[in-house]
Formats: structure tokens, sequence, C-alpha cells
């Protein structure tokens, strides 16, 4: 079985073949590592191999995990990425310690994090979610909703608006995967005719990286093919 630094190494050589592909450079896509129900252990193992950008879906446990590294040596600072759904009482821990959030589609959850972000913090970089398939089971704006938050959002005094968040409607072919992010491409070129400063597509997973680099993805957000499969029987 593979280290956590030789998985590491096979996702960069894997999103370096992808970019190289569609004639992008590697450098423009950030891979993010996403720990959730993974042991401090498992984290320290990517820290040691150069990774510093993690990505967590459970409050609770990703503040846990960015307190305890705060109080430890790192060799560069870490970058903490909240990636779940948001709900309304627990947005304050996540104002309070994480340095991004992928998720954000409603004006109440962006208006929170905003009042609840510590004026000594810098300003917290926020995604818009968006359900580019109109699933009723995922969260996420709809398309033609997508505008107005993101002109609420960018008014909010503690919030800076980065890009935009998607997860897709699964799929296995690369003609269906790369539709549904070339999707959220072109609506991120529509918001930045307004909000010039939008630099990132959170987009793409193990299973669809190629196609999601090829779309323009700036962050990949990759567990299992890092860190193995999960034990979810501890949560909730």
């Amino acid at each position: 079985m593979n280290s956590i630094k030789q998985n590491i190494e096979q996702v960069i050589t894997q999103i370096g073949l992808a970019a190289e592909k569609c004639g992008r450079d590697a450098e423009t896509v950030q891979l993010l590592a996403v720990s959730k129900t993974k042991p401090i252990a498992a984290i320290e193992e990517a820290i040691a191999a150069g990774h510093t950008a993690f990505g967590e879906n459970y409050v609770q446990e990703g503040v846990e995990k960015i307190q305890y590294f705060a109080t430890q040596d790192t060799p560069s600072p870490l970058s903490w990425h909240f990636i779940g759904p948001i709900q309304s009482n627990k947005t304050r821990p996540i104002a309070e310690h994480f340095d991004w959030v992928h998720s954000v589609d409603r004006a109440k959850i962006a208006r929170r994090l905003s009042e609840q972000r510590p004026s000594e913090m810098a300003p917290l970089n926020v995604l818009l979610q968006v359900n580019t398939s109109g699933e009723d089971s995922k969260s996420g704006l709809a398309f033609d909703e997508v505008a107005a938050l993101a002109d609420e959002v960018a008014a909010m005094p503690n919030l800076v608006l980065r890009g935009l968040m998607s997860i897709p409607q699964k799929a296995d072919d690369y003609t269906s995967q790369l539709a549904a992010f070339s999707s959220l491409a072109e609506a991120m070129e529509k918001l930045k005719a307004k909000h010039p400063q939008l630099d990132t597509l959170s987009m793409g997973m193990s299973g669809d990286l190629e196609a999601a680099v090829a779309a323009g993805s700036t962050i990949v957000r990759i567990g299992t093919a890092i860190f193995g499969a999960r034990d979810y029987s501890a949560k909730q």
C-alpha cells in the first residue's frame, strides 16, 4: 500500500498530465487534500510530504484539527477550507477558524459569517456553491440565483468573494463531466464582468479530475486517493 506521500505525488502527477493535455500550467491548479474523518497522524504525514491545504466537511472535527495544528510548528502555514453544508447555528466556529468556505449558498449564511469573522483575522475567502445538475438532493444555488448572491457577498465587509464551487451529478464519461464543469466555468465568466477579482473555481474530485482541469478548475478536492477509504461510522 502506498504512503500518503506517494499518493500525493501520484495525484500531483495526474494534475500535471491533465493540465498538459489541455495546454494549462499545472501550477494554476491547487490540490486540496480532503482530510475529513481522517486522524491527525494522517494530516501530519501529508504536511511532512510538503502539503499545506486541507478540506474539512464537519465543523467540530475541523476546528479541533485547526486548533491542534495551531499549537504545532509546521514548515509552512496551513490553509483550512470548509467544504461541507453549513447550518446557520454552526457559522461562528467556521468564521472564527477557517481560511476558506466553499459552500455558501444563502445570504443568511454569508451575513452570519461576515458578522462573526473576528476583526483581527484576514477576511474569509468565500466561494458560492452552485447546483449545476439541478438535483433536489444537492445543496447549491440555481444558475439564475448566482448573480444576486454574488453582489450581496461582495459587499460584505469581512468576506472576499473568490469564485464558485460545485459537486456535479456523478457521471462516468468524460463528455458529461466536462459539460457539467464547463457550465460552472461559463457562470464564472459572466460573473467576472461585474466582479473581475474572481479567480477560483473549486471543482473536480478523484473520478473527474481530468475534465475539471480541462474546464478551468483552480482547486481540485481529493480525499480517498490521498488518505484511503473513509469510515463514516462515527459521524452523525
